[in-house]
């Protein structure tokens, strides 16, 4: 194993996520290599002050159930659901941790320069910030303010928040589980942010009223393994964020805009 190889790995192991035999591949490397040892040693510090500063937030009941199911689960008993709440739900890996701290970075201080198909200057301005915003929002406590797989709560919730009413479809029979909601700011407007789930991936939706623009899009890019999609229409801006792949974002933009 050469030194690169190892350390592309490096963060899977400290995460517990490699197989026997890369474990075993990747020990026997470090026990020639101090430098690729001084990394691994570093990793496991990081890891540890991570998961002694870092908070843990509670999931709800139903969305407990609902990774559970997803998972294929169904069969687990209340001790299993117990040691997900003890989890936080969610397991932060280092390199997750990492690479949304840098991206964050990048996109505030303006490295990132995306430039939407057909448009040009203010629209980056507006990419940048959703990227970023979405980057943001996979940190722990910062996905929703308000957590339910259930429309009829998500939507309403909205209401005198924000200057419109945001289309929250039930998408699950697609594959899609809605996740809940929250508020953002994007370019000068309270948008809505409506979060869906498939997978592992998460998609951030944001909406807000532009009266009076004319229709634009859709128009797809991407960046930083991200893609995103703008459309305009009938007065409402939106945006489409997640790292799913092409082709299953797209679907999702498709299933939503049929409901």
């Amino acid at each position: 194993m050469t030194c690169m190889e190892c350390q592309n790995v490096l963060s899977s192991l400290v995460d517990g996520e490699l197989d026997a035999i890369e474990s075993d591949a990747v020990a026997a490397h470090l026990t020639v290599c101090a430098d690729c040892a001084r990394r691994q040693s570093a990793l496991v510090d990081l890891r540890q002050r991570l998961r002694a500063e870092l908070p843990r937030h509670t999931a709800p009941d139903l969305l407990i159930a609902r990774v559970r199911a997803a998972a294929g689960d169904a069969q687990s008993d209340e001790r299993g659901a117990e040691r997900v709440r003890r989890a936080g739900f969610r397991r932060w890996p280092v390199a997750a941790v990492l690479v949304a701290a840098v991206a964050i970075a990048m996109v505030s201080s303006g490295v990132t320069s995306l430039v939407v198909a057909g448009r040009r200057g203010g629209q980056a301005d507006v990419a940048a910030q959703v990227l970023a915003s979405h980057i943001r929002s996979l940190m722990p406590g910062h996905l929703t303010d308000i957590a339910s797989t259930d429309q009829h709560n998500v939507k309403p919730w909205f209401n005198g928040r924000v200057d419109l009413s945001p289309s929250v479809p039930r998408l699950d029979s697609a594959g899609f589980v809605l996740v809940g909601g929250r508020l953002d700011y994007i370019e000068g407007h309270i948008a809505a942010a409506v979060v869906y789930a498939r997978r592992q991936h998460l998609i951030n939706v944001w909406s807000w009223p532009e009266p009076g623009s004319p229709d634009q899009g859709p128009a797809e890019s991407s960046r930083n393994g991200y893609r995103l999609i703008y459309t305009r229409r009938a007065g409402i801006e939106r945006w489409v964020v997640s790292d799913l792949n092409q082709a299953e974002l797209e679907e999702f933009v498709r299933r939503y805009d049929e409901r």
